[in-house]
């Protein structure tokens, strides 16, 4: 039987995690895993697309070291790598973790007891528990060493992280003096943390703006990153399963929102609510040099996108909250990516928001149009949150998102 790959991941995670409904990932009733951190995988492209993708089309025995934040803490982790859409096994000689501060040794990775283990093509892999004590917002740095050519047909661009790449083995290296520094992310997908019965996870999910384009660099600063700040004492996590470029009805810099959320949402452990903020994109897109040909998008056509994705929340009894899209006047203007908002575009935009706020759908909605617009001028970002290029907030935008996101609405579960 063929399975296609988003069915693979999704079993694959499911059963690693969550036991007995798996044949050989059965794990103590008593454990209840997490996730803590993510980055949502998508397929590589070709030099046709107008971005490039900003890391090696290939590897070639070369080890790797990323640098993830924790949301939530715990006593032990497991790491997931993905190999979501690729169409060839990738090869993990070995892996190590440990604190990036380097206040303890680094451990290495077993995968069902070995130590090198491979990625099957559309799958994840997912590593035997590790006793590794972390307190929340705790940062780790995962080091891998890769021992044969490997095509990199999926990975995570941007997110605001870098990476290191170095050649040969480097695990017991403290640094990589000679290694080059790369945006993005390679294979890591996610980190689980053993977290007490009523530890949940949160998902957000979208697009660039989730994913943190404008933010500082390497200092975390997305607003997921906040919003795991104020849920810092209540055990909760936050996944990021923005990507930059995505859309919520069509293919994008990754699949559509209605065909990944199975597996960036609601294939999640611990997964409770999803916060949504897609539309920017599929508004701004068509008639702009990403999608010049495509024609503009339908209200109709959204709103059933938005349907589809509270009935499918609702269908796993996971809360969903969808918020407004922020205003885009001007955005990427002056660069070769101008074209991205038009006065019709801000209409749509606006009705579109007007259709959330009141159509009653959706467990909550947050309105970011409100926190982020200029009040003078409500078609733009304010001056003090935008990133400079009108369509991304910066540091103080995002910190105003999660600001404004109804904590009581997430903590309703532990509330019970």
């Amino acid at each position: 039987m063929h399975m296609k790959p988003s069915a693979l991941v999704a079993l694959s995670l499911a059963a690693a995690v969550h036991g007995p409904a798996a044949a050989d990932a059965v794990l103590p009733a008593h454990e209840h895993w997490i996730t803590s951190w993510y980055a949502a995988p998508q397929p590589a492209w070709d030099g046709r697309f107008l971005l490039p993708m900003n890391v090696p089309t290939s590897l070639n025995k070369q080890s790797l070291r990323e640098t993830v934040r924790l949301s939530a803490g715990g006593q032990r982790i497991r790491l997931v790598f993905s190999n979501r859409y690729g169409r060839e096994p990738v090869r993990l000689g070995e892996v190590q973790v440990g604190p990036a501060d380097g206040s303890s040794p680094s451990r290495s990775l077993h995968f069902s007891g070995e130590k090198e283990a491979s990625i099957a093509p559309g799958a994840v892999l997912i590593s035997d528990p590790v006793a590794l004590e972390l307190a929340p917002l705790a940062q780790l740095a995962v080091t891998s060493w890769l021992p044969a050519h490997t095509t990199v047909q999926s990975f995570h661009w941007g997110g605001q992280q870098t990476m290191q790449l170095t050649d040969g083995n480097a695990l017991a290296a403290p640094r990589f003096t000679q290694g080059t520094v790369i945006q993005g992310r390679l294979f890591l997908s996610s980190v689980l943390v053993e977290a007490p019965e009523r530890a949940r996870t949160v998902v957000a999910f979208g697009d660039s703006i989730t994913d943190g384009n404008g933010s500082t660099p390497d200092a975390d600063r997305r607003w997921p990153d906040f919003l795991a700040q104020r849920l810092v004492h209540d055990g909760t996590a936050v996944a990021n399963a923005g990507i930059s470029g995505a859309r919520l009805l069509k293919d994008g810099m990754g699949q559509s929102a209605l065909a990944r959320f199975e597996m960036d949402v609601l294939s999640q452990p611990g997964v409770s609510d999803v916060i949504v903020m897609l539309g920017t994109n599929d508004i701004g897109w068509p008639g702009s040099p990403f999608a010049p040909a495509e024609p503009a998008v339908s209200f109709d056509a959204l709103v059933a996108g938005y349907r589809q994705l509270a009935a499918a929340a609702h269908a796993r009894g996971i809360h969903i909250t969808v918020s407004t899209l922020p205003p885009f006047e001007g955005a990427l203007e002056d660069t070769p990516y101008a074209g991205h908002y038009s006065l019709d575009k801000d209409r749509m935009r606006n009705r579109v928001n007007r259709w959330i706020r009141t159509a009653g759908l959706f467990d909550a909605v947050v309105d970011f149009d409100k926190v982020l617009r200029d009040p003078a001028r409500p078609q733009r970002l304010r001056a003090e949150f935008d990133s400079g290029d009108h369509l991304h907030p910066g540091d103080a935008g995002y910190r105003a998102m999660a600001a404004a996101v109804d904590l009581t609405q997430l903590r309703r579960e532990a509330a019970r």
